[in-house]
């Protein structure tokens, strides 16, 4: 009896332990200044394995800027960025793929710009055939494969540039406001996209203004303020009872022209 008293408690402790979120992206006091003017000031993310985490916040607070610094299109002047624990590699950084909110599509085919993002991969072959019949698929661009991507509708733009993205299989995917501009139907198939990938293992982090959209997709939510985290939480939390008077502010259609200092971000902010 005795034994397995003293067993209870370390199994409880293991068991703990294993609920834990596993962190697949995270970043340390990054700062980022341009033109004299500090863009990004000291910001804190973490981003788990597997989840549906969303940036927000007003026009200028950093947010699609911050997502070139996670995927390594630009450097900070200060922090550290972990994959997994481990110092970011270029390696890593082939695990991660980005949707912009303007897609960026080469001069040809539906079908070549699929077959070309796949050979930079170092896909061929029946393989390489095969992910692109399912991203056409998926995406719903099989009557389209030869007609100039460019020609497109903005819907179906963006529809390619995020399938074209994930027929690389990244375990992550940024996304900057892939649904601006477009219609009801078209953030419709955009969002399925998302959740389609996400369930099947993609961790996404995506920057939405959308409100309908964060309550459709949002798990986490980070609220950024004048280059500065103001608020994270889980998406019911920020969304719905925010803490800090920018999120208050933001929600409540109000433009906050307050302060936004580091020590207050960190008293409002809760694990997700």
């Amino acid at each position: 009896m005795r034994d397995a008293g003293f067993d209870m408690p370390a199994a409880a402790s293991a068991s703990r332990q294993s609920l834990a979120p596993e962190l697949l992206l995270e970043a340390r006091g990054l700062v980022f200044e341009a033109g004299g003017q500090r863009l990004l000031n000291g910001v804190d993310v973490a981003i788990r394995k597997g989840s549906r985490t969303l940036v927000m916040g007003p026009n200028g607070a950093g947010k699609s800027l911050l997502l070139r610094l996670l995927h390594g299109l630009i450097k900070p002047q200060q922090g550290t960025i972990s994959w997994q624990g481990s110092p970011i590699t270029k390696q890593d950084l082939r695990s991660q793929a980005m949707v912009f909110q303007r897609p960026v599509l080469l001069r040809r085919s539906v079908l070549a710009n699929l077959k070309f993002a796949l050979s930079v991969r170092g896909l061929r072959g029946s393989e390489r055939a095969r992910k692109i019949d399912a991203a056409l698929a998926s995406a719903g661009l099989d009557h389209l494969a030869k007609r100039p991507a460019r020609v497109l509708s903005g819907g179906e733009q963006q529809r390619l540039a995020v399938v074209r993205a994930l027929a690389c299989d990244p375990d992550l995917l940024f996304l900057d406001e892939p649904t601006a501009n477009l219609d009801p139907a078209s953030t419709a198939a955009i969002e399925n996209l998302v959740l389609e990938a996400n369930a099947r293992g993609v961790t996404i982090v995506l920057v939405t203004h959308d409100s309908g959209q964060a309550h459709r997709l949002g798990e986490d939510v980070i609220f950024l303020q004048d280059g500065v985290v103001a608020e994270t939480g889980s998406a019911h939390q920020v969304l719905n009872a925010p803490q800090s008077e920018p999120a208050r502010a933001w929600h409540g259609g109000r433009l906050y022209l307050g302060p936004v200092t580091r020590s207050a971000a960190d008293r409002s902010r809760r694990t997700p």
